[in-house]
């Protein structure tokens, strides 16, 4: 695996075609939205704590940190959250394992862990040409791939197993991988086409034809869902199937239409939460990319609604408590981690339209005639 050097990577981007989100047909920021973020930031950096690890052992939650930093504009070593982003990426570097493994936590969290932070650290490998990165991305891409599964997916644990376990894991991967490719690694196009098999595998049809049609599959004219492992739908799975195979550019793979219609039905139904990210910070992550990626009206319609119910979800309680003022709690993990889950992807998902993130400067490419009808 191999890196090119990062003037020809930006000489490429900007070569791209211009994509939907170039011109969007929304306000996408909003001053609340900006005060959110500013406030957001300055509790990152306010309970970071000397280690950079905001008192986490998940160097994938400490690696949502350095791209919230990220994703509003702020560099390693530059501007006031400077040295935030850099401490944060200093604990992912100083503990990467000798085998290319980016966890410290328990080995069922190995590719959890790992998908997250290399997927982060393409980012800033992409935006800084850290060169301190690039020996850390290159053993752990080639992790990745050696431990994918034969049926194309990922197990939790970094192993190479029959089968994959799940797509929670796969969209990790996923990412990671194109981020990987977006700045110049070389990943095996055999890896690519059996993660897309796999995932595709796993999407399901919903109910009888509903008048709308997404291409000539025969499952193009019933709504329908990726699930977690072949029958369990649910919001966030949807959204990280739609991921998954738009980072793998099947963007006119009709799965990802279908799936993301189930997404904005829900999208429609979420409220804002006190304290709390609404749904969970894992659902948002992935619920905000896939509307970003989809764009059109999807896009349009969606985006304001979750922009609107983080907003008024962000705990304003008490102005001068530096634990919690500014945070978002994101469910499913407690006390300081916790909120720095919630508060990560909260940043991350209202900083979207600023396109900061080598990973949202995407072009669009139509796919060739019959790709999405596999």
């Amino acid at each position: 695996m191999k890196s090119r050097s990062i003037a020809l990577i930006l000489a490429f981007a900007l070569a791209l075609p211009v994509t939907a989100f170039a011109q969007p047909d929304i306000v996408e920021i909003t001053p609340e939205s900006e005060e959110a973020v500013e406030r957001g930031l300055r509790w990152l950096a306010a309970n970071q704590g000397a280690a950079g690890n905001w008192q986490s052992n998940d160097v994938g939650l400490v690696a949502l940190g350095a791209l919230a930093f990220m994703s509003a504009g702020h560099m390693p070593d530059r501007g006031p959250y400077g040295d935030n982003v850099r401490r944060a990426l200093d604990f992912i570097i100083t503990n990467a394992k000798p085998s290319g493994l980016l966890n410290i936590s328990q080995e069922g969290r190995d590719m959890y862990n790992h998908g997250l932070a290399v997927f982060v650290l393409t980012q800033a490998y992409g935006m800084t040409n850290d060169r301190r990165l690039a020996p850390v991305l290159d053993r752990g891409l080639k992790l990745i791939i050696d431990v994918q599964a034969e049926d194309g997916g990922w197990d939790y644990k970094a192993k190479r197993l029959q089968r994959g376990h799940d797509l929670s894991l796969a969209v990790m991967q996923a990412k990671a991988l194109r981020g990987a490719m977006d700045i110049g690694f070389e990943i095996p196009p055999n890896v690519i086409d059996s993660a897309i098999r796999y995932v595709r595998s796993l999407y399901k049809p919903l109910g009888r034809p509903d008048g709308k049609r997404y291409g000539d599959h025969p499952l193009a004219d019933r709504p329908g869902a990726f699930t977690y492992s072949g029958s369990r739908t649910t919001t966030a799975m949807a959204a990280c199937g739609a991921v998954c195979l738009q980072e793998f550019g099947e963007y006119g793979d009709f799965r990802i239409q279908r799936s993301m219609d189930e997404v904005l039905k829900d999208v429609k139904k979420m409220r804002p939460q006190k304290g709390k990210i609404p749904s969970d910070a894992y659902t948002m992550y992935y619920v905000a990319q896939g509307l970003y990626q989809v764009g059109d009206e999807r896009w349009n319609i969606g985006y304001p609604l979750i922009r609107d119910a983080i907003v008024r979800s962000q705990n304003l309680s008490k102005a001068d408590d530096r634990s919690t003022y500014g945070s978002w709690d994101g469910g499913r993990v407690g006390g300081t981690p916790g909120k720095l889950f919630g508060t990560s992807v909260a940043v991350f998902a209202l900083s979207i339209p600023n396109r900061y993130l080598p990973i949202l400067q995407e072009g669009n490419v139509k796919p060739e005639s019959g790709a999405a009808n596999e």
